[in-house]
C-alpha cells in the first residue's frame, strides 16, 4: 500500500470493518425482498456480475499493468479468492432464503471461529466454539421444528467458504490493491456463480428489478468487499476477530429494521452467545 499523502489522515481499519459489516448487511437484507422473482441464486449472480462490471470499468487500464506485472501465483490465488467469494455469497443466500438473517449469519459465522479455534493449538480454547455451537443451537431450535436442515446446510456450507475467503483476502490484499484484486475476484464469482443464477433470471427480470439488484449489489458484494479488503491491510488478525463476532448481531439487527424479522428471547441469546464467543476468541489469542 502507497504511503498516505503529507496531512491527510488513513482512516482506521476498525471503522473500516464496522461500515463494511453495516453495509454488508444492509445488502443482504434487501436482498432477500428480491428472492421470490429471482431466486437466491440468481439475484446472488446478478449482484456480482453488476460489481464486477462497475469495477473493471473504474480500474480500466491499470488494472491490465497490475495483472501484467504480477506473478502467476498471485493471480491464481485471487482467481481461487473468486471461486470462494461465489461459494460464500450463493450459499448465504440459499440459507438467508430459509433461515431468518441472524441465523444464517451465526451459521456461517461458525467457520472463521473454527479456523481461529484450530489454530491456537490449545484445547482451552475449544470452549469457545463449545460456546458459539450452544448458540447456534438456541438460534436453529432443532426441537421446534422451524430451521429446516437443508437451511442449516447451507449456513455451514457458507462458513466454511467464509474461512477460506479471510484467509484469500488476506493474502490477495498485500499483493495488489483493493480495486484491482477485487475486480478480478468478482470477475471470477460471477462467471462461476452464473450456471447457479441465470437460470433464475432468464424470463424474469424486470427494468425495476435491474434497478434494485444494482443498487443493491453497490451494499453487498462492491463497497463491502472493498472496505473489507482495505481492512485487513490496516488490522491485525486479534483486531479482526474481535470485530467479525460482530457480525451475528449486526445481521440480526439489519434484519429487524429492513424486513421485520423480530427474533424471538431465545435467539437473542443464541445470537448473544455466539457474538460473545467470536470476541472471546479473538481477544484471547491476542493476549496469547
Amino acid at each position: 500500500m502507497p504511503a498516505p499523502a503529507p496531512g491527510r489522515r488513513r482512516v482506521p481499519g476498525a471503522v473500516l470493518l464496522l461500515v463494511s459489516m453495516a453495509l454488508l448487511h444492509t445488502g443482504s437484507a434487501l436482498a432477500t425482498e428480491l428472492f421470490r422473482s429471482l431466486g437466491p441464486a440468481g439475484t446472488t449472480w446478478l449482484r456480482l456480475t453488476f460489481a464486477a462490471g462497475v469495477l473493471l470499468a473504474f480500474t480500466g487500464r491499470s488494472l491490465g499493468r497490475t495483472l501484467r506485472a504480477a506473478s502467476r501465483r498471485d493471480v491464481l490465488a485471487t482467481v481461487l479468492l473468486g471461486a470462494v467469494s461465489a461459494g460464500m455469497m450463493l450459499l448465504f443466500s440459499e440459507a438467508a432464503a430459509r433461515l431468518p438473517l441472524g441465523t444464517a449469519t451465526a451459521l456461517e459465522f461458525l467457520g472463521p471461529l473454527a479456523v481461529a479455534v484450530a489454530a491456537s493449538k490449545r484445547r482451552a480454547e475449544l470452549g469457545w466454539l463449545a460456546l458459539a455451537a450452544g448458540g447456534v443451537l438456541l438460534l436453529t431450535s432443532p426441537w421446534t421444528g422451524t430451521a429446516g436442515p437443508a437451511g442449516v446446510l447451507f449456513g455451514l456450507g457458507a462458513g466454511a467458504c467464509w474461512a477460506l475467503y479471510v484467509l484469500g483476502t488476506a493474502h490477495v490484499g498485500s499483493r495488489f490493491p483493493a480495486a484491482h484484486g477485487l475486480a478480478v475476484s468478482l470477475t471470477v464469482a460471477s462467471l462461476v456463480a452464473a450456471p447457479f443464477g441465470v437460470p433464475g433470471v432468464v424470463g424474469h427480470l424486470t427494468w425495476g428489478g435491474v434497478a434494485a439488484v444494482a443498487g443493491i449489489a453497490v451494499l453487498m458484494p462492491l463497497v463491502p468487499f472493498l472496505l473489507e479488503m482495505r481492512a485487513l491491510q490496516r488490522l491485525g488478525a486479534t483486531a479482526y476477530g474481535t470485530l467479525a463476532g460482530l457480525e451475528p448481531a449486526v445481521s440480526l439487527l439489519a434484519g429487524m429494521v429492513l424486513v421485520a424479522q423480530t427474533p424471538t428471547a431465545v435467539q437473542a441469546a443464541g445470537t448473544a452467545l455466539v457474538v460473545a464467543a467470536g470476541i472471546g476468541a479473538a481477544r484471547r489469542e491476542g493476549r496469547r
